[in-house]
Protein backbone atom coordinates (compact mmCIF):
# COMPACT_ATOMS: atom_id res chain seq x y z
CA UNK A 1 0.00 0.00 0.00
CA UNK A 2 2.30 2.64 1.06
CA UNK A 3 4.52 1.80 -2.14
CA UNK A 4 1.53 2.53 -4.17
CA UNK A 5 0.71 5.34 -2.06
CA UNK A 6 4.43 7.01 -3.39
CA UNK A 7 3.82 6.01 -6.59
CA UNK A 8 0.67 7.97 -7.07
CA UNK A 9 2.53 10.94 -5.18
CA UNK A 10 5.12 10.61 -7.43
CA UNK A 11 2.72 10.55 -10.39
CA UNK A 12 1.38 13.66 -9.42
CA UNK A 13 4.05 15.76 -8.62
CA UNK A 14 3.64 18.42 -11.32
CA UNK A 15 -0.09 18.90 -10.02
CA UNK A 16 1.63 19.44 -6.84
CA UNK A 17 3.99 22.02 -7.96
CA UNK A 18 1.50 23.42 -10.46
CA UNK A 19 -0.95 24.28 -7.20
CA UNK A 20 1.82 25.87 -5.08
CA UNK A 21 2.38 28.03 -8.02
CA UNK A 22 -0.65 29.23 -8.44
CA UNK A 23 -1.58 30.09 -4.68
CA UNK A 24 1.88 31.66 -4.19
CA UNK A 25 0.44 33.98 -7.34
CA UNK A 26 -2.61 35.06 -5.83
CA UNK A 27 -1.96 35.18 -1.59
CA UNK A 28 -4.60 36.31 0.80
CA UNK A 29 -3.67 37.45 4.17
CA UNK A 30 -4.86 35.66 7.53
CA UNK A 31 -8.75 36.06 8.18
CA UNK A 32 -8.91 37.26 4.49
CA UNK A 33 -8.18 33.72 2.38
CA UNK A 34 -11.73 33.66 1.28
CA UNK A 35 -10.85 33.33 -2.63
CA UNK A 36 -7.90 30.66 -1.08
CA UNK A 37 -10.78 28.74 0.83
CA UNK A 38 -12.81 28.55 -1.97
CA UNK A 39 -10.06 26.99 -4.23
CA UNK A 40 -9.81 24.49 -1.73
CA UNK A 41 -13.22 23.59 -1.30
CA UNK A 42 -13.76 23.07 -4.97
CA UNK A 43 -10.89 20.90 -5.13
CA UNK A 44 -12.28 18.47 -2.96
CA UNK A 45 -15.88 18.59 -4.54
CA UNK A 46 -14.55 17.87 -8.10
CA UNK A 47 -12.75 15.17 -6.79
CA UNK A 48 -16.53 13.98 -4.95
CA UNK A 49 -15.02 14.17 -1.75
CA UNK A 50 -17.10 15.22 1.19
CA UNK A 51 -16.13 18.86 2.38
CA UNK A 52 -17.28 21.06 4.67
CA UNK A 53 -16.65 25.31 3.68
CA UNK A 54 -16.36 27.89 6.67
CA UNK A 55 -15.07 26.03 9.63
CA UNK A 56 -14.50 28.11 12.32
CA UNK A 57 -14.15 31.07 9.57
CA UNK A 58 -12.26 30.67 6.56
CA UNK A 59 -11.34 27.09 6.80
CA UNK A 60 -12.03 24.14 5.37
CA UNK A 61 -12.48 20.32 6.00
CA UNK A 62 -13.00 17.66 3.88
CA UNK A 63 -12.82 13.47 5.04
CA UNK A 64 -11.90 10.53 3.40
CA UNK A 65 -13.72 7.32 4.05
CA UNK A 66 -11.83 4.03 4.09
CA UNK A 67 -13.60 0.47 3.07
CA UNK A 68 -12.82 -0.35 6.52
CA UNK A 69 -13.04 0.31 9.87
CA UNK A 70 -10.40 2.03 11.64
CA UNK A 71 -8.81 4.95 13.46
CA UNK A 72 -9.72 8.75 12.13
CA UNK A 73 -6.66 10.39 11.30
CA UNK A 74 -6.14 14.02 10.98
CA UNK A 75 -3.50 15.72 8.42
CA UNK A 76 -3.21 19.67 8.70
CA UNK A 77 -2.37 22.54 6.26
CA UNK A 78 -2.35 26.70 6.70
CA UNK A 79 -2.97 28.50 3.73
CA UNK A 80 -2.87 32.07 4.96
CA UNK A 81 -0.04 34.57 3.55
CA UNK A 82 1.72 37.23 4.89
CA UNK A 83 2.16 41.85 4.46
CA UNK A 84 4.83 41.36 2.37
CA UNK A 85 6.12 42.20 -0.63
CA UNK A 86 7.78 39.88 -2.37
CA UNK A 87 11.17 40.24 -4.37
CA UNK A 88 11.68 36.97 -6.11
CA UNK A 89 12.17 36.99 -9.62
CA UNK A 90 10.52 33.78 -10.84
CA UNK A 91 7.36 33.17 -13.19
CA UNK A 92 4.89 32.96 -10.26
CA UNK A 93 5.91 35.52 -8.47
CA UNK A 94 2.75 37.13 -6.15
CA UNK A 95 0.26 38.78 -8.11
CA UNK A 96 -1.19 40.82 -4.92
CA UNK A 97 1.19 43.93 -4.06
CA UNK A 98 2.07 43.17 -0.43
CA UNK A 99 1.27 40.43 0.23
CA UNK A 100 3.04 37.02 -0.21
CA UNK A 101 3.36 33.66 0.90
CA UNK A 102 6.77 33.44 2.94
CA UNK A 103 6.54 30.92 4.79
CA UNK A 104 5.47 28.07 2.73
CA UNK A 105 2.38 27.51 3.40
CA UNK A 106 1.11 27.60 -0.20
CA UNK A 107 3.61 24.38 -0.23
CA UNK A 108 1.52 22.79 2.88
CA UNK A 109 -1.80 23.20 0.87
CA UNK A 110 -0.54 21.74 -1.97
CA UNK A 111 0.67 18.79 -0.53
CA UNK A 112 -2.63 18.45 1.36
CA UNK A 113 -4.67 18.23 -1.62
CA UNK A 114 -2.69 16.21 -3.65
CA UNK A 115 -2.02 13.55 -1.06
CA UNK A 116 -6.12 13.83 -0.24
CA UNK A 117 -6.36 12.77 -4.35
CA UNK A 118 -4.34 9.82 -3.62
CA UNK A 119 -5.92 8.67 -0.47
CA UNK A 120 -9.32 8.95 -1.68
CA UNK A 121 -8.38 6.89 -5.14
CA UNK A 122 -7.11 4.31 -2.82
CA UNK A 123 -9.70 4.74 -0.13
CA UNK A 124 -11.48 1.30 -0.84
CA UNK A 125 -8.14 -0.61 0.42
CA UNK A 126 -7.99 1.77 3.39
CA UNK A 127 -8.95 1.48 7.06
CA UNK A 128 -10.29 4.51 9.14
CA UNK A 129 -11.55 7.63 8.01
CA UNK A 130 -8.65 10.18 7.21
CA UNK A 131 -9.61 14.29 7.65
CA UNK A 132 -7.78 17.14 6.07
CA UNK A 133 -7.91 20.15 7.77
CA UNK A 134 -7.16 23.36 5.64
CA UNK A 135 -6.54 26.10 8.51
CA UNK A 136 -6.76 29.89 7.60
CA UNK A 137 -5.05 32.48 9.86
CA UNK A 138 -1.85 30.91 11.57
CA UNK A 139 0.62 33.71 11.03
CA UNK A 140 -1.96 36.38 12.79
CA UNK A 141 -3.28 36.01 16.82
CA UNK A 142 -5.75 34.12 17.60
CA UNK A 143 -5.16 32.20 14.24
CA UNK A 144 -7.37 29.86 13.05
CA UNK A 145 -6.70 26.73 14.58
CA UNK A 146 -8.75 27.58 17.96
CA UNK A 147 -11.64 28.84 16.03
CA UNK A 148 -11.94 25.20 13.72
CA UNK A 149 -11.36 23.13 16.70
CA UNK A 150 -14.26 25.00 18.43
CA UNK A 151 -16.23 24.33 15.15
CA UNK A 152 -15.72 20.46 15.44
CA UNK A 153 -12.82 19.96 13.18
CA UNK A 154 -11.00 17.40 15.61
CA UNK A 155 -14.90 16.15 16.43
CA UNK A 156 -13.75 12.12 16.45
CA UNK A 157 -9.86 12.24 16.04
CA UNK A 158 -7.84 9.84 17.25
CA UNK A 159 -4.43 11.78 16.44
CA UNK A 160 -3.06 14.27 14.27
CA UNK A 161 0.10 15.16 12.62
CA UNK A 162 1.25 18.40 10.48
CA UNK A 163 4.46 19.67 8.94
CA UNK A 164 6.59 22.62 8.04
CA UNK A 165 8.77 22.92 5.06
CA UNK A 166 11.54 25.00 6.54
CA UNK A 167 14.08 26.33 4.40
CA UNK A 168 17.36 26.38 6.46
CA UNK A 169 17.13 22.43 5.72
CA UNK A 170 18.19 20.89 3.03
CA UNK A 171 15.27 19.05 0.97
CA UNK A 172 15.49 15.13 2.27
CA UNK A 173 16.44 16.23 5.87
CA UNK A 174 13.08 15.17 8.60
CA UNK A 175 13.38 17.13 12.12
CA UNK A 176 11.57 16.15 14.80
CA UNK A 177 11.53 16.39 18.63
CA UNK A 178 9.51 14.97 21.85
CA UNK A 179 7.49 17.50 24.01
CA UNK A 180 7.87 21.29 23.67
CA UNK A 181 9.37 22.26 20.17
CA UNK A 182 8.01 25.57 19.41
CA UNK A 183 7.15 28.29 21.75
CA UNK A 184 4.57 29.71 23.23
CA UNK A 185 4.23 33.85 21.21
CA UNK A 186 3.05 36.72 23.29
CA UNK A 187 3.00 40.19 23.02
CA UNK A 188 3.55 43.22 25.10
CA UNK A 189 2.69 47.03 24.89
CA UNK A 190 4.01 49.43 27.39
CA UNK A 191 2.92 53.17 26.55
CA UNK A 192 4.98 55.73 28.77
CA UNK A 193 3.25 59.09 29.78
CA UNK A 194 5.73 61.37 30.71
CA UNK A 195 5.87 65.50 29.98
CA UNK A 196 7.00 66.86 27.02
CA UNK A 197 8.99 70.29 26.14
CA UNK A 198 11.48 72.81 24.97
CA UNK A 199 14.71 70.46 24.02
CA UNK A 200 16.67 73.13 25.22
CA UNK A 201 14.71 72.72 28.54
CA UNK A 202 15.14 69.47 29.42
CA UNK A 203 14.64 70.04 33.36
CA UNK A 204 11.32 71.01 32.70
CA UNK A 205 10.37 67.56 31.17
CA UNK A 206 9.93 64.25 31.91
CA UNK A 207 11.98 62.62 29.13
CA UNK A 208 9.73 59.40 27.96
CA UNK A 209 12.56 58.82 25.58
CA UNK A 210 14.95 58.51 28.11
CA UNK A 211 12.60 56.60 30.67
CA UNK A 212 11.73 53.88 27.98
CA UNK A 213 15.77 53.68 26.76
CA UNK A 214 15.45 52.76 30.44
CA UNK A 215 13.27 49.99 30.29
CA UNK A 216 14.62 48.54 26.95
CA UNK A 217 17.92 47.97 29.22
CA UNK A 218 16.00 46.33 31.98
CA UNK A 219 13.72 44.38 30.38
CA UNK A 220 16.91 42.42 29.34
CA UNK A 221 17.55 41.74 32.68
CA UNK A 222 14.85 39.42 32.70
CA UNK A 223 16.26 36.64 30.65
CA UNK A 224 19.45 37.53 32.17
CA UNK A 225 19.27 37.55 35.68
CA UNK A 226 15.36 36.13 36.68
CA UNK A 227 15.11 33.50 34.61
CA UNK A 228 16.93 29.79 35.15
CA UNK A 229 19.87 29.33 32.78
CA UNK A 230 18.26 25.88 31.57
CA UNK A 231 14.49 27.44 30.96
CA UNK A 232 14.76 29.05 27.45
CA UNK A 233 12.77 32.19 27.13
CA UNK A 234 12.98 35.72 25.06
CA UNK A 235 11.86 38.64 25.67
CA UNK A 236 12.51 41.28 22.55
CA UNK A 237 11.47 44.72 21.96
CA UNK A 238 10.95 44.70 18.53
CA UNK A 239 9.52 48.41 18.20
CA UNK A 240 10.25 52.10 19.81
CA UNK A 241 8.30 55.12 18.42
CA UNK A 242 8.20 58.55 20.26
CA UNK A 243 8.51 60.72 16.74
CA UNK A 244 8.77 64.40 17.30
CA UNK A 245 10.28 67.45 15.73
CA UNK A 246 14.52 67.33 16.78
CA UNK A 247 13.87 70.04 19.27
CA UNK A 248 11.33 68.75 21.45
CA UNK A 249 11.40 66.49 23.62
CA UNK A 250 8.57 63.74 23.85
CA UNK A 251 6.01 63.33 26.00
CA UNK A 252 4.78 60.09 25.05
CA UNK A 253 6.94 56.92 23.87
CA UNK A 254 5.59 53.29 23.45
CA UNK A 255 7.34 50.26 23.20
CA UNK A 256 5.98 46.81 21.43
CA UNK A 257 7.62 43.53 21.86
CA UNK A 258 7.34 39.43 21.96
CA UNK A 259 7.72 37.34 24.64
CA UNK A 260 8.74 33.24 23.57
CA UNK A 261 8.53 30.38 26.25
CA UNK A 262 8.16 26.66 26.69
CA UNK A 263 6.87 26.56 30.31
CA UNK A 264 3.69 28.09 31.69
CA UNK A 265 5.48 28.65 34.81
CA UNK A 266 7.77 31.09 32.81
CA UNK A 267 5.78 32.75 30.71
CA UNK A 268 3.60 33.63 33.53
CA UNK A 269 6.43 35.19 35.64
CA UNK A 270 7.76 37.12 32.52
CA UNK A 271 4.31 38.37 32.62
CA UNK A 272 4.55 39.87 35.44
CA UNK A 273 8.20 40.49 35.96
CA UNK A 274 7.62 42.98 33.00
CA UNK A 275 4.87 44.87 34.76
CA UNK A 276 7.34 44.80 37.49
CA UNK A 277 10.26 46.28 35.87
CA UNK A 278 7.91 48.54 34.15
CA UNK A 279 6.27 49.99 37.27
CA UNK A 280 9.65 50.63 39.18
CA UNK A 281 11.20 52.54 36.23
CA UNK A 282 8.03 54.66 36.30
CA UNK A 283 7.88 55.51 40.03
CA UNK A 284 11.82 56.39 40.16
CA UNK A 285 10.93 58.93 36.66
CA UNK A 286 7.64 60.35 38.49
CA UNK A 287 5.61 59.91 35.05
CA UNK A 288 2.77 56.97 34.74
CA UNK A 289 2.79 54.42 31.96
CA UNK A 290 -0.13 51.25 30.74
CA UNK A 291 1.05 47.54 29.83
CA UNK A 292 -0.53 45.41 27.79
CA UNK A 293 0.06 41.55 27.75
CA UNK A 294 -1.37 39.40 25.19
CA UNK A 295 -1.13 36.06 25.01
CA UNK A 296 -0.43 34.09 21.65
CA UNK A 297 -0.21 31.07 21.26
CA UNK A 298 0.72 28.25 23.62
CA UNK A 299 3.91 25.79 23.05
CA UNK A 300 3.76 23.17 20.94
CA UNK A 301 4.20 20.26 22.26
CA UNK A 302 4.56 16.93 20.59
CA UNK A 303 3.50 13.44 22.59
CA UNK A 304 6.47 10.85 22.84
CA UNK A 305 4.34 7.39 21.34
CA UNK A 306 3.39 9.58 18.27
CA UNK A 307 6.37 11.43 17.49
CA UNK A 308 8.50 8.24 17.68
CA UNK A 309 6.15 6.28 15.44
CA UNK A 310 6.57 8.98 13.38
CA UNK A 311 10.13 8.93 13.39
CA UNK A 312 10.40 4.94 12.39
CA UNK A 313 8.03 5.91 10.15
CA UNK A 314 9.80 8.56 7.74
CA UNK A 315 12.95 6.63 8.06
CA UNK A 316 11.66 3.82 5.68
CA UNK A 317 10.88 7.01 3.13
CA UNK A 318 13.58 6.69 0.02
CA UNK A 319 13.81 10.38 -0.43
CA UNK A 320 14.40 10.73 3.28
CA UNK A 321 18.22 10.96 3.56
CA UNK A 322 18.42 12.57 7.40
CA UNK A 323 16.18 12.10 10.29
CA UNK A 324 17.56 13.54 13.19
CA UNK A 325 16.32 15.83 16.35
CA UNK A 326 15.56 19.24 15.92
CA UNK A 327 16.81 22.34 17.91
CA UNK A 328 13.99 24.03 20.17
CA UNK A 329 12.96 27.20 18.07
CA UNK A 330 11.26 29.62 19.49
CA UNK A 331 8.76 30.63 16.75
CA UNK A 332 5.27 30.08 17.32
CA UNK A 333 2.67 28.00 15.89
CA UNK A 334 -1.44 27.52 16.69
CA UNK A 335 -0.67 23.74 15.60
CA UNK A 336 -0.13 23.62 19.47
CA UNK A 337 -3.69 23.75 20.29
CA UNK A 338 -4.20 20.72 18.24
CA UNK A 339 -2.31 19.20 19.93
CA UNK A 340 -4.11 19.92 23.20
CA UNK A 341 -7.24 18.26 22.05
CA UNK A 342 -5.77 14.87 20.57
CA UNK A 343 -2.49 13.39 20.43
CA UNK A 344 -0.28 14.10 17.64
CA UNK A 345 3.33 15.20 16.42
CA UNK A 346 4.28 18.11 14.87
CA UNK A 347 7.55 18.10 12.45
CA UNK A 348 9.77 20.09 9.88
CA UNK A 349 10.43 18.99 6.48
CA UNK A 350 13.51 20.42 4.86
CA UNK A 351 13.14 22.59 1.74
CA UNK A 352 16.37 24.47 1.31
CA UNK A 353 16.33 25.93 -2.42
CA UNK A 354 18.75 24.20 -4.43
CA UNK A 355 22.51 25.55 -5.38
CA UNK A 356 22.19 27.95 -1.81
CA UNK A 357 24.20 27.41 1.44
CA UNK A 358 22.17 30.01 3.30
CA UNK A 359 18.72 30.21 2.50
CA UNK A 360 16.70 33.50 2.68
CA UNK A 361 14.74 33.01 5.88
CA UNK A 362 11.40 32.49 6.54
CA UNK A 363 9.09 36.12 6.30
CA UNK A 364 11.40 37.59 4.14
CA UNK A 365 10.91 39.32 1.00
CA UNK A 366 13.25 36.69 -1.17
CA UNK A 367 11.81 33.60 0.60
CA UNK A 368 11.26 30.58 -1.37
CA UNK A 369 11.65 26.72 -1.13
CA UNK A 370 12.84 23.71 -3.16
CA UNK A 371 9.73 22.43 -4.77
CA UNK A 372 10.68 18.91 -3.75
CA UNK A 373 10.42 18.82 -0.91
CA UNK A 374 6.26 19.09 -1.58
CA UNK A 375 6.61 15.14 -2.18
CA UNK A 376 8.58 14.49 0.03
CA UNK A 377 6.38 15.96 2.97
CA UNK A 378 3.49 14.31 1.04
CA UNK A 379 5.17 11.06 1.76
CA UNK A 380 6.06 11.56 5.05
CA UNK A 381 2.43 12.69 5.99
CA UNK A 382 0.92 9.74 4.14
CA UNK A 383 3.15 7.31 5.37
CA UNK A 384 2.16 8.15 8.91
CA UNK A 385 -1.39 8.41 7.89
CA UNK A 386 -2.01 4.45 6.55
CA UNK A 387 0.52 3.21 8.89
CA UNK A 388 0.13 4.38 12.37
CA UNK A 389 -1.34 2.40 15.16
CA UNK A 390 -1.46 3.10 19.00
CA UNK A 391 0.53 1.11 20.79
CA UNK A 392 -2.31 -1.08 23.21
CA UNK A 393 -1.86 -0.09 26.88
CA UNK A 394 -1.04 -3.00 28.82
CA UNK A 395 -3.51 -4.29 31.80
CA UNK A 396 -1.73 -5.19 35.36
CA UNK A 397 -3.00 -8.43 36.27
Amino acid sequence: MINELFSKLEGYYDEMVSIRRYLHQNPELSFQEVNTANYIKSFYENLGIEVKGHVGGNGVVAKIYGGKPGQTIALRADFDALPIQEENDVPYKSLNPGVMHACGHDGHTATLLVLAKVLHELKDELEGTYVMIHQHAEEYAPGGAISMIKDGCLDGVDVIFGTHLWASEPTGKIQYRTGPIMAAADRFEIQIQGQGGHGAQPHRTKDSVVIASQLVLNLQQIVSRRVSPVDSAVVTVGSFVAENAFNVIADKAKLVGTVRTFKEDVRSFIENEIERIVKGTCLAANCDYSYEYDRGYPAVVNHEEETDFLVECVKSIPSVQTVEEADLQMGGEDFAYYLQHVKGSFFFTGARPEGVSIAYPHHHPKFDIDEKALLVAAKALGSAALTYMPQKEEVSL
